[in-house]
């Protein structure tokens, strides 16, 4: 059951998480993921993983492959027992288990799809195609609003964020299908290299629906030339950090004034929804809609039927043939991040049943695999977490008493969840239909949640009950519009928590993480959120300057590393993420050094307690992955490479130097005025 609201966390008292029993508890660090070969002063990263990567060799199947994603594979095969236990027995038609069941098959019947093909998408390719002029294309847009096709931009609801209680139509870019700028536009010879396998990817899956060599080459072109144009007016990942200038509300009145050919009101009446919802709402990037617009105004009928095909295209690829799939696979796979293989069906079909039912079958996990034992610590710790926060705000001599209590009110309003929803979505009005294909069912789906989301969102007050992860998901969160912080159970496992560990490992990897979760309330745009998730400058001008001075050391840091030899880390996107790192580290350290300060923990296999936290949090990153990913997640990623969340946090943490008697010889030595002091 989650918590309803948030004590004050200076009530809290300071205990440790194993209540007493330390003694009795391991040290949770498996000796054989260690390099003893590296000096932990020149490479910790190395030290700390070099074992676990050397035992555990990247998998065709992937790009990057770490005990983050073996606790994620683990996952993964835990909700395939379900979905397997429960196509052994037959449920009445209407139940979650049965819709669970028929669809899971379908998901798993190939010998069905290969013989279906392309089928089940050709009658809405070939209204496409009949579709003659712009006008006529529009009608065909509208008829299947539901799904967007050829629509350059996002739309939903979602929290206002300057009246954060209420949810508001918000208006977003998107349209370019790699979804970096960068892909478009850069000339280096491997973004280059990407670009023309992409050309050669439209033109191949064009020629599987049926198209001639002719006719998917000039597809090609005019998708190229329309997402080259929208890219051109796209901001950056790095650009879209900052959130004021994504938040600019006007009428429906204006919008329509101003980007006449987006033809707003018509596509959401089409969708269902009614103009009374959308009388204000906020665009995040005004110069993208009026870019958007003027391609748009000058898009040719056959660019848009293109454009709207290949939507369709892509929407369908993973619910089709082996062909199909396969095709998908190697551009999307292979070229973008270097993966040798596509993983085993039963993988791909239980994360396809889980976009659609995800909730349902995190029901069902929760109740299989999570003790309510887990849930008690995890409550433990984050109020140890909450207090030590409150501790390290507090002695901050860069932030006047003003913004730090301020920043005191909004940590006591933190909204914790952990494990699984207090309440489950209503999916009694899903259908799923064996005598349609997989196809059609997915489509089913997807009008289902979004007519859900309509009527769930729009003109409604947020429900901050609501998650935004399945229970079984290896992750969390802290959403700022609801000041919240979110721990599904599927990560409440190791590599991350280890309820026969002691307090140094425990802190040091879900205890870093949960205080990562909350340092992200503070970092370069959660700062930007009062403790009511209103976006509401609460910082004093000079606290605003010393916390972006301060912020800025840690961009330049991370900028300054080579993630390949012709590629720098992007510290400006990852801002965000790093100085979550560093706060985590911080945070959770204080809050390990609470817990056990009236019983210090000993040496156990040759490594302090301060040494077993520091290889905790490493432990976590520990990962083998392609120079493709590494390129991808460079361009894309706000969180920085495994190696670097260690390498380069590590050399802030004035403890880390203590525990390993770093000394400035050694590689990996930052002198302290060089330091990033945060938190």
């Amino acid at each position: 059951m989650k918590m309803k609201h948030i004590i004050p966390a200076v009530l809290f008292a300071s205990a440790s998480l194993t209540a007493g029993a330390q003694a009795q508890l391991t040290s949770g660090i498996d000796l054989k993921n260690l390099d003893n070969s590296v000096r932990p002063a020149d490479d910790f990263y190395q030290y700390a993983c070099g074992g676990w990567m050397k035992n555990n060799p990247l998998p065709a199947a992937y790009s990057r492959f770490g005990s983050f994603d073996q606790l994620g594979l683990d996952n993964n095969k835990r909700v395939n027992t379900i979905l397997s236990d429960l196509l052994k027995k037959e449920y009445p038609q209407g139940t979650t288990e049965r819709k669970l069941s028929d669809f899971y098959k379908l998901a798993m019947d190939s010998v069905r799809r290969n013989k279906e093909g392309v089928k089940p998408v050709m009658p809405l390719i070939n209204e496409i195609e009949k579709a003659k002029t712009v006008a006529d294309l529009r009608k065909v847009q509208l008829k299947y609003a539901t799904f967007g096709y050829g629509v350059p931009m996002g739309i939903g609801f979602g929290a206002d964020e300057k009246n954060a209680t209420m949810n508001i139509l918000n208006i977003y870019q998107g349209g370019i299908c790699l979804g970096q700028k960068e892909y478009y536009l850069d000339t280096d010879p491997a973004t280059t290299a990407i670009r023309e396998a992409y050309k050669k990817h439209i033109e191949r899956m064009f020629k599987l629906f049926g198209f001639s060599d002719a006719a998917a080459k000039k597809k090609m072109e005019s998708i190229m030339k329309v997402e080259t144009a929208l890219a051109k007016v796209s901001k950056s990942s790095t650009e879209l950090r900052d959130v004021a200038a994504n938040y600019n509300k006007m009428t429906i009145q204006n919008f329509e004034s101003n980007y006449p050919h987006v033809g707003l009101t018509q596509l959401l009446n089409a969708e269902g929804v009614k103009s009374e919802y959308f009388k204000e709402l906020v665009v995040g990037q005004p110069a993208f809609v009026k870019g958007a617009d003027k391609i748009l105004s000058e898009m040719t009928a056959d660019e848009m039927r293109a454009y709207m095909e290949w939507d369709v295209i892509l929407s369908a690829a993973g619910y089709l043939s082996d062909d199909v799939i396969a095709a998908n696979f190697d551009f999307f796979g292979k070229t973008m991040s270097g993966r040798k293989e596509d993983h085993p069906r039963w993988k791909r079909a239980t994360s396809q049943v889980e976009s659609q039912m995800g909730e349902a079958l995190g029901k069902m996990y929760v109740e299989r695999y999570f003790p309510a034992s887990s849930k008690e610590r995890m409550e433990k710790l984050v109020k140890n977490l909450q207090i030590s926060l409150a501790e390290r705000i507090k002695a901050q001599d860069w932030m006047s008493d003003d913004t730090k209590k301020a920043a005191l009110d909004k940590l006591d309003a933190f909204y914790v969840k952990i494990g699984y929803p207090n309440k489950w979505k209503d999916m009694s009005g899903l259908t799923i239909d064996p005598k349609l294909s997989y196809y059609e069912n997915v489509q089913n789906c997807r009008k289902f949640w979004n007519e859900w989301d309509i009527n769930y969102r729009a003109g409604k007050p947020v429900d901050k009950d609501e998650w935004f992860m399945t229970p079984q998901t290896v992750n969390a969160y802290y959403n700022p519009t609801t000041n919240e912080i979110c721990f599904p159970a599927g990560i409440l496992q190791r590599p991350f928590f280890d309820p026969e560990a002691d307090d140094a490992f425990n802190y040091g990897a879900i205890g870093v993480v949960i205080g990562h979760e909350m340092t992200h309330g503070f970092d370069d745009q959660g700062r930007n959120y009062d403790k009511n998730g209103n976006m509401i400058d609460w910082w004093t001008a000079s606290d605003a300057e010393n916390f972006n001075k301060r912020a800025q050391v840690c961009v330049d840091f991370f900028s300054a590393i080579k993630v390949l030899p012709d590629l720098n880390a992007n510290g400006k996107l990852t801002l965000g993420e790093n100085i979550a790192d560093h706060g985590g580290l911080q945070v959770s350290y204080n809050a390990y050094k609470n817990a056990t300060k009236d019983a210090p923990l000993k040496e156990i296999d040759g490594l302090t307690a301060d040494q077993r936290f520091f290889l905790a949090y490493a432990g976590v990153w520990a990962a083998n992955i392609t120079e493709e990913e590494i390129r991808n997640r460079t361009k894309s990623d706000p969180h920085s490479l495994g190696e670097w969340r260690v390498n380069g946090a590590l050399p802030h943490i004035d403890a880390w130097y203590e525990a390993f008697n770093v000394k400035p010889t050694d590689k990996l030595y930052l002198p302290a005025d060089k330091r990033v002091k945060l938190w």
